[in-house]
């Protein structure tokens, strides 16, 4: 897209009421946003516009679309818009896919095989660690994984991801300028130190609000062969990427948990309308065949250790030959939970103990 083509677009981001659908039909008559904003009143009245959108049309906020200029030339930004090549074919295919995406970090990632990973703010110790899990497997696989940069399940598969190497990418419900949550912006700075991406359809002054996040979320899954939840209360907003995944025809994706578990309702709920139940990575690499790739390499990227850390040894010291929850390990190595979750998925991947519904086991060996 050339410079001169960028105020225009931003100019339409300032116009109140101007939503997605409604933006895209009048590109599709008018073909450009210079047209929109050129037409004449009496066109935009022929187009059955209201009269309040026709007159904020006609007063774009140019302060703000210099402002955003001015930000996106000192940070080396990327915007892509709907009528951009590079704009995700995946997003094309949604109902009201956003006018423009910010982009920090890998562009050309939005492009990438994603499935998307969400659930509970409040989740258990054992769905944060199945998350974490989870992703750090199907990264493995090369699935870029897309979650929102929640705290709980979002951020734990973020984490799976960068430990092993993989890519991810974090939608936000703000602008680019406000990292949500603030504690999270170290999470955000190494999801672009590992090539990553953090992207939003917002303006970059943005900040949080509440009506942003489900809209937020039509894009975690739009990017998305498929969506994952893993714990999620019955009125989560998990379950709103969820039902955003079912209107985009994706694979929808749930864990079982306890009945006793709050958490785990909003996973049966969906489990009972027909989502894939997921209890390995298996379950997901069968429903989504096209990125079935060395099957007999699953841990292709898992180096053999042939000597154990002592961190690593005092860990497998932890773990009982009958199932050790995971709250138990970590009370019996002293150690961070970031870093009991890092070295158990690799202490699994080399053999030395094993995950099962309620914790871990060790191996005989």
């Amino acid at each position: 897209m050339h410079d001169k083509q960028l105020p225009a677009w931003l100019a339409l981001l300032t116009i109140p009421g101007l939503g997605p659908k409604t933006s895209l039909r009048l590109l599709q008559i008018l073909r450009t946003p210079e047209r929109i904003l050129s037409a004449s009143v009496e066109q935009l009245h022929h187009l059955k516009l209201k009269p309040k959108l026709i007159a904020a049309l006609k007063t774009p906020n140019w302060k703000t679309v210099e402002s955003c200029l001015d930000w996106m030339q000192q940070n080396a930004y990327s915007m892509i818009t709907w009528q951009d090549q590079s704009y995700p074919q995946q997003m094309r295919e949604i109902s009201a896919p956003p006018l423009v995406l910010f982009v920090a970090g890998n562009i050309q990632l939005l492009a990438s095989t994603q499935l998307a990973m969400v659930g509970s703010r409040n989740p258990s110790m054992a769905g944060k660690e199945s998350a974490y899990r989870f992703a750090y497997e199907l990264a493995q696989r090369e699935f870029t994984i897309t979650s929102g940069l929640a705290l709980g399940i979002d951020a734990a598969s973020h984490r799976g991801t960068l430990a092993c190497g993989g890519k991810t990418i974090a939608v936000l419900g703000t602008g680019l300028k406000h990292i949500y949550p603030k504690q999270h912006q170290s999470l955000a700075a190494k999801i672009l130190e590992q090539g990553g991406a953090i992207i939003s359809e917002f303006l970059p002054d943005t900040v949080a609000k509440s009506t942003h996040f489900p809209q937020r979320n039509r894009i975690i899954s739009g990017l998305s062969l498929g969506v994952f939840v893993i714990e999620a209360a019955f009125h989560s907003g998990s379950l709103i990427t969820a039902k955003a995944a079912i209107e985009q025809n994706r694979e929808v994706f749930a864990m079982p948990g306890s009945i006793h578990n709050p958490m785990a309702k909003g996973c049966h709920a969906l489990l009972k309308q027909g989502a894939k139940l997921v209890e390995t990575i298996d379950d997901i690499l069968q429903e989504l065949p096209i990125i079935r790739r060395q099957q007999t390499s699953l841990f292709m990227k898992s180096e053999p250790c042939l000597q154990l850390e002592d961190h690593d040894k005092k860990l497998v010291e932890c773990v009982g030959f009958e199932v050790t929850p995971i709250d138990t390990i970590i009370a019996r190595s002293g150690l961070t939970v970031d870093l009991v979750l890092a070295r158990l998925v690799m202490l699994e991947l080399q053999g030395h103990i094993r995950s099962i519904a309620g914790g871990y086991i060790r191996s005989h060996k």
